[in-house]
This record gives C-alpha cells, structure tokens and sequence, in this order.
C-alpha cells in the first residue's frame, strides 16, 4: 500500500538529510565529550601508561631456569595518587604444556636511567600454587581472582577451588581482603 501522495514527510528533502546528520552530529559529540566516567583494566588508564614500568623489562624473583619468565597480563596504577603509574604484573615461568603457577607484582620504576623496573610488592607468590582468573585495577584497587587446587591429586588443568581476592592501597602498603573460597572453580 503506498501513503497517499502530498504528505510532507513521505518526501525527504535535503534540509530533512541535513538535520538528521546535525543531530547525529550533537549524539557523537557529547558521547565522546562525556565519556566513560571510570577507567578498568580493560579500558584506557587514568594515567599515561607510556610512562608506567615495562613489566617485560623487569626481573622477578622467580626461579624459571633457561624457559625464561612470561607476563600474562598488566595493568597500570598510581594507588598512592603521586602522579607516578607503577605497573601491575600477573606473570609465570613459561611452560609449553601445563598450568604454571602465576605471581602477581607491583612495579616501580628502576632507581636511576636505564635501570629495569623492580618489583616493589609481592600480592601472589607463585610458591603458593595460585593460578589468577579474572584480574583488573580500578583506581586504587586490584582485585582478582585466585584459583587453586584441593589437593595434590587434582589435575592441574583444572583448579577446583576458587577465592576472590582484592588488594587496596592503605598506609603505604597494599591490604588485601579475600573472600571465603569457593569450590568448583
């Protein structure tokens, strides 16, 4: 059935285009003007992460002989608000087969030009046998994600206990606080 003939909005004219893509215009500007108001893990750092620790360039203390030490994953953080990002890193041995146990350190930068960021706190120590799931900063808060096994005989593909975990910037140190553990990761 076709609308019947002479009806203004049946006939788009160029001044209906042209205010239509003035007000798509108006959309897109204040999205981008507005923004997201909190920044993730996931999203865009608060500060400027080409100043943050380069956590491949750093030495952990961790013992992976010739297999050599890999960073899983980073975030940037300034926890004490000093405008100075430090740099968040879950890393392990590198392993070609298997689940090697993660660590999850703080970085800061290296005392001198040139110097490797050094690990300024430890909040996961791979000799506990933890591996991290789910890992994020927010403000001055990491949380994660801690996965782990009941006992010895339990496969190490597949963790069975699991334990959320967050750490916050308190009196100069990282706190943590952990939830009961759960299981069936």
């Amino acid at each position: 059935m076709q609308p019947p003939a002479g009806l203004p909005h049946t006939h788009p004219r160029p001044v209906h285009w042209l205010l239509t893509a003035l007000g798509l215009a108006v959309v897109l500007t204040g999205a981008a003007l507005l923004g997201p108001a909190d920044a993730t893990a996931g999203d865009a750092p608060r500060t400027p992460a080409a100043a943050a620790p380069d956590p491949t360039a750093a030495r952990y203390p961790l013992d992976c002989g010739p297999v050599g030490v890999e960073v899983r994953d980073k975030a940037v953080v300034d926890p004490d608000g000093d405008g100075r990002p430090g740099t968040v890193a879950v890393v392990h041995c590198r392993a070609g087969g298997g689940t090697p146990p993660d660590g999850v350190y703080v970085l800061a930068a290296g005392k001198g030009a040139g110097a490797p960021p050094r690990v300024v706190a430890t909040l996961v120590d791979p000799a506990r046998r933890m591996n991290v799931g789910r890992f994020r900063v927010t403000g001055d808060t990491i949380s994660a994600t801690l996965l782990g096994y009941s006992a010895r005989n339990v496969p190490r593909c597949c963790p069975d206990l699991r334990r959320p975990v967050e750490w916050r910037w308190r009196d100069g140190q990282f706190e943590p606080t952990a939830r009961p553990v759960t299981g069936r990761a």
